[in-house]
């Protein structure tokens, strides 16, 4: 039987947002979400929330969720990795997993079901490492621009002209969820890692919150895809 180790990195020191990974979302702490998710994923094994923050570990017991230890001042800072945190959780854990299930704690977007399909997607292809969440880019990044001297200048001149349907399409970080398994990982000291298959977000599943601007519009998207009333 496999054994899946789910970990919950949420650090307590937002600044944009004060105690941004427990802010009420739509009337719950907004940790609350990925934790319920992982909580009806049946092949999950164990859940860990690493945090620094006493307030954190509170709201996550309260979910009956494991903080059985505090994270280390050294990844506590503005400049620990998501991989620096799972690895110290990897590394204090007594037991061996088969696969890691990282998600962010605002990965409100994050469901059972997508979990599921992402740990069937990974475990069936006997050649992938891990699966990430990834994001269409909404515009074809090879007719990207940058300011030169305050003027606009092309990036790849060859293809500004090029039609969209033509470009190969590009994909970024959707910061939902990383399923990996534990040695390529921290052989390669990374998450997405080189044998790394997609699982691709829709646009309005997605949002990142850094600002609360984003806040309010990822309640939005959320309310409109669950067809929630908004509080």
């Amino acid at each position: 039987m496999l054994k899946i180790l789910a970990i919950i990195p949420a650090r307590g020191g937002s600044k944009r947002i004060p105690d941004k990974n427990i802010k009420s979302f739509l009337g719950k702490e907004i940790i609350s979400y990925p934790i319920q998710a992982l909580k009806s994923v049946k092949r999950v094994t164990k859940i860990i929330v690493s945090t620094d923050s006493e307030k954190i570990k509170k709201v996550a017991e309260k979910y009956n969720c494991l903080v059985p230890y505090m994270r280390s001042e050294k990844n506590s800072d503005d400049f620990a990795t998501t991989f620096d945190v799972i690895s110290e959780v990897i590394d204090k854990e007594s037991d061996v997993y088969d696969y890691i299930c990282c998600v962010y704690p605002t990965s409100v977007f994050t469901t059972p079901e997508i979990l599921n399909e992402a740990i069937d997607r990974l475990i069936s292809n006997k050649q992938a490492s891990s699966i990430c969440s990834v994001l269409e880019y909404s515009h074809p990044i090879q007719r990207s621009l940058k300011n030169k001297s305050g003027f606009l200048v092309s990036n790849n001149p060859e293809n500004y002209n090029c039609r969209s349907q033509d470009l190969e399409v590009n994909y970024h970080d959707a910061g939902q969820f990383y399923i990996f398994k534990p040695y390529s990982a921290l052989n390669e000291a990374k998450l997405i890692t080189k044998k790394c298959i997609p699982y691709i977000i829709k646009p309005n599943h997605a949002q990142d919150i850094d600002t609360h601007n984003d806040w309010t519009l990822a309640e939005l998207k959320y309310t409109l895809k669950n067809n929630k009333p908004m509080l």
